[in-house]
C-alpha cells in the first residue's frame, strides 16, 4: 500500500510542477500588466499611449501564435517552455537596467514590452500542451485538470493583482519588474528539473516544409467547425475585453479613484470570482452539459460592464465584479476540455498556436482603438458600447448549430 501510495504521489509531481510554473510566470506576468500601463498613464497622462503600450503587449501573442506553433512542435513543448521562459526573463530585466543606466525612451519601451511577450508567448502553449500527458499520468480527469489550472491563472488575479498595486506604491516600477524578471527563471527551472521529457508527445521532426506545417494548424482550425465558432466567439469578446481592460479600466479608476492599488483591488475581485467558479466547475464539470454552461457563464461575465456606468463606491465594483466573474470560470476549462479531445497530440503546437492567434488577432486594434476613443468620446459612452456589444454577442451563441457539439466528446 505504501509503495501504491509513493507511486502515485510521484506520478503526480509533473503536474503540480507544471501548474507551479504556471502559477509563478502568471503573477509575474500580472506585475507587469498593471506596472508598465500605469507608468504610461502616470508620466504621460495619455490613454492613447497607453492603449499602444497594450498593443505592443498583445501584437507579439498573435505573430507568436501565427509563426511559432510549428516550432513548438520541432522543439518539444518542455524544451519550448524552458526556452521561452529564460528568454522572457532577460527582455523583462533589461527594462529596469536601461532605466537605471543610460535611459528608457517610450520607443525603447514598447521595443522591450514587444520582445518580453513575444518570447513568452510560445511558453505559454508549450505548457499548456503538456497537460493533457500529465493529468493522465496524475490519473486526473480533463476536465478537472484543465480547472486547476484554470484556478491558477485566475489565482494568480487575485494574488498579483493586489500586490502589485502595493509594491508600485511601496517599491517603484523598475522594482517590481525586477521580480518579474525572476519569476521567469523559477518558472523555467520548476518545468526544467521535474518534468521529463518523455512526458510529452510530439512529431518526429520530419521533412516537410515550414509553411507547410503552419499551415495544416491553420487548415485543421478551418475543418473543425466547432473550434472554429469558439475562435471566432472568443476574437469578438476578447476585442471588447481588451479595449475595457487595457484602456477604459484604468482610465476610469485613476479618474474617479486615483490609485494603482484600486485597479489591484478590482482585478483581484475579477480573478477571485473565475476561481470560484473554475473550482465549482472542476468539481462538477464533467456532470454537466457543455453547451448550456458555455452559454449561461459568458452571458453572466458580460453584466459587469452595466455595474461602471452607475460610478458606485468601490465596494460595490468590487463585489460586482466579483459576482460576474463566476461566469468566467467554467469558459476556458470547457474550451480547453474541447481542443484536448479534438486536436491530435503531435499538433497541439500548430493548432494551439493558431487558436491563440484567431482568438487574440483583433485585441491590439482594440487597444489603439480603445485607447483613441476613450480619449474622445469619454469613459461612460465606451462602457455603454461595449456592455451592449458584448451582451448581443453571447446571446447570439444560442443560434450556432456547430456550438452543440461540445457535448459531444471526441478523442
Amino acid at each position: 500500500m505504501q509503495n501504491s501510495t509513493r507511486h502515485s504521489t510521484v506520478n503526480r509531481i509533473p503536474i503540480l510542477a507544471l501548474f507551479s510554473a504556471n502559477a509563478i510566470s502568471m503573477v509575474g506576468n500580472i506585475f507587469t500588466a498593471i506596472a508598465i500601463p500605469w507608468y504610461v498613464l502616470q508620466t504621460t497622462g495619455s490613454a492613447t499611449q497607453t492603449g499602444i503600450t497594450g498593443f505592443f503587449n498583445v501584437l507579439p501573442i498573435v505573430l507568436a501564435g501565427i509563426f511559432g506553433g510549428a516550432l513548438i512542435d520541432r522543439i518539444g513543448y518542455k524544451s519550448t517552455s524552458v526556452i521561452s521562459d529564460l528568454s522572457s526573463g532577460v527582455a523583462v530585466a533589461l527594462i529596469p537596467i536601461f532605466y537605471a543606466t543610460v535611459g528608457l525612451p517610450f520607443w525603447g519601451l514598447m521595443a522591450l514590452v514587444f520582445l518580453g511577450a513575444l518570447l513568452d508567448a510560445p511558453g505559454s502553449t508549450a505548457r499548456s500542451a503538456l497537460i493533457p500527458e500529465l493529468a493522465e499520468l496524475a490519473g486526473m480527469p480533463i476536465e478537472r485538470a484543465t480547472s486547476a489550472n484554470q484556478v491558477i491563472e485566475r489565482s494568480s488575479r487575485l494574488i498579483g493583482a493586489p500586490l502589485a498595486g502595493l509594491l508600485i506604491t511601496v517599491m517603484s516600477t523598475s522594482n517590481v519588474l525586477w521580480l518579474d524578471a525572476a519569476s521567469f527563471i523559477l518558472s523555467a527551472a520548476l518545468v526544467g528539473f521535474l518534468i521529463a521529457g518523455s512526458h510529452e508527445k510530439v512529431r518526429a521532426a520530419g521533412n516537410d516544409k515550414y509553411i507547410n506545417e503552419l499551415s495544416a494548424g491553420l487548415k485543421f482550425l478551418v475543418h473543425d467547425r466547432l473550434i472554429l465558432a469558439i475562435v471566432v466567439t472568443v476574437m469578438i469578446t476578447n476585442f471588447l475585453d481588451s479595449a475595457f481592460a487595457g484602456v477604459i479600466r484604468p482610465v476610469y479608476v485613476n479618474q474617479v479613484f486615483g490609485s494603482a492599488f484600486t485597479l489591484g483591488l478590482i482585478i483581484a475581485a475579477n480573478g477571485g470570482g473565475a476561481v470560484l467558479g473554475a473550482i465549482v466547475f472542476g468539481m462538477v464539470g464533467h456532470r454537466l452539459p457543455r453547451h448550456l454552461t458555455f452559454y449561461l457563464m459568458f452571458m453572466l461575465t458580460g453584466l459587469r460592464f452595466f455595474v461602471y456606468l452607475l460610478y458606485p463606491p468601490l465596494w460595490v465594483i468590487i463585489l460586482a465584479t466579483f459576482i460576474f466573474s463566476i461566469g468566467a470560470g467554467p469558459l476556458n476549462p470547457i474550451i480547453d476540455s474541447v481542443e484536448y479531445e479534438r486536436v491530435p497530440a503531435n499538433m497541439r503546437g500548430r493548432v494551439f498556436g493558431t487558436i491563440t492567434a484567431g482568438a487574440w488577432v483583433a485585441m491590439p486594434l482594440s487597444l489603439l482603438v480603445g485607447g483613441i476613443l476613450t480619449e474622445k468620446f469619454g469613459v461612460s459612452p465606451m462602457l455603454f458600447v461595449i456592455g451592449c456589444a458584448y451582451l448581443a454577442t453571447t446571446v447570439s451563441m444560442a443560434a450556432i448549430p456547430s456550438m452543440r457539439e461540445m457535448d459531444k466528446q471526441r478523442v
